[in-house]
């Protein structure tokens, strides 16, 4: 039976992306995704999907190189969260509480075996509607009615020296469920799939084959439909957005996928994860292995060459 902690992170809370090319990222998830800045502090700024019910989803920051900064998962509640910052010390990787960022309350930093800076907290401020009103009040804000509409943050893919490290200490410090995994026939995983709600996956752990370990794999947002999808490939391909793989369905939690690099070089993925959900709590975990991996995705299509060796940072040799 499922234990009463696994609920105790809510889900991804916020993402830090870094940028070498800050004005061509910020049109991109502003003019392109209809994504709304609701805050700026020195060289960032911070950007909210439209049914975004927190005050922000991504924090774009320039850097020299592309890449994730922080990642901060939200808790159930402040008694959860002071559960999870016990556990994460037991396991030697707690940094120390902090003040939290625009709309979060204090948070406690932390970082993964391979180095990914994280944060978690409950505190929180909602997003209250101004100029954005919507018609009906049950969602943050207006449909922006342009773009690809991203909705929400869906889901964010880590490349790792280390999936198995990874993904144990998200399991015992997160109290992740894992949903998929595919096992290596030497051992350990090539990835590995975990969720804290109904979602299928919240978090993955990705194979980096060259081993640079602290790398992002991609970033997902979620519009409403599949159709949504493929319209955004049009406005992707007008726009010289380089569009890496997809349209199309994975295989491993069926989402229906297309990955593209923002201008700035980091990958985005849409994700229509919303067509299977995993009710059950003790929803056991689907293995696949290497020999029906090489059959690729659902419909046929070969997983890209560079899934497991493109991230961010670029390593350069």
């Amino acid at each position: 039976m499922t234990d009463y902690t696994s609920f105790d992170v809510a889900h991804l809370g916020n993402v830090e992306l870094l940028t070498p090319a800050f004005e061509k990222s910020l049109w991109f998830f502003q003019d392109l995704l209809a994504m709304r800045v609701v805050a700026e502090a020195g060289d960032s700024v911070y950007l909210r999907t439209w049914d975004e019910y927190q005050l922000y989803t991504i924090k774009l920051t320039a850097s020299d190189d592309a890449g994730v900064g922080r990642t901060t998962f939200r808790t159930t509640s402040a008694e959860a969260l002071e559960r999870r910052v016990a556990a994460i010390e037991e396991m030697g990787l707690g940094v120390g509480w902090e003040d939290g960022e625009v709309g979060t309350g204090r948070t406690y930093a932390f970082r993964d075996p391979d180095g990914h800076e994280m944060g978690i907290y409950y505190d929180t401020e909602r997003y209250e509607a101004t100029d954005d009103r919507p018609a009906l009040k049950n969602q943050a804000s207006r449909f922006p009615g342009h773009g690809v509409n991203a909705r929400r943050l869906d889901h964010i893919n880590y490349l790792a020296k280390d999936v198995v490290a990874n993904g144990e200490f998200v399991a015992k410090a997160l109290r992740g469920r894992e949903s998929e995994r595919i096992r290596l026939d030497d051992g350990g995983y090539a990835a590995w799939w975990f969720h804290f709600n109904n979602k299928s996956y919240d978090i993955v752990y990705s194979d980096d084959w060259l081993k640079h370990g602290n790398r992002l794999h991609h970033l997902a947002f979620a519009p409403d439909t599949r159709e949504d999808i493929l319209k955004a490939a049009d406005i992707f391909l007008e726009n010289g957005i380089h569009i890496e793989s997809g349209p199309h369905k994975h295989a491993i939690n069926q989402t229906f996928f297309l990955y593209v690099w923002e201008p700035g070089g980091n990958r985005i993925e849409f994700a229509n994860a919303g067509a299977r959900l995993l009710l059950d709590p003790d929803s056991p975990v689907v293995e696949w292995s290497q020999e029906e991996r090489k059959k690729g995705q659902a419909w046929g299509m070969k997983t890209i060459e560079t899934f497991h060796t493109h991230g961010t940072p670029v390593v350069r040799q």
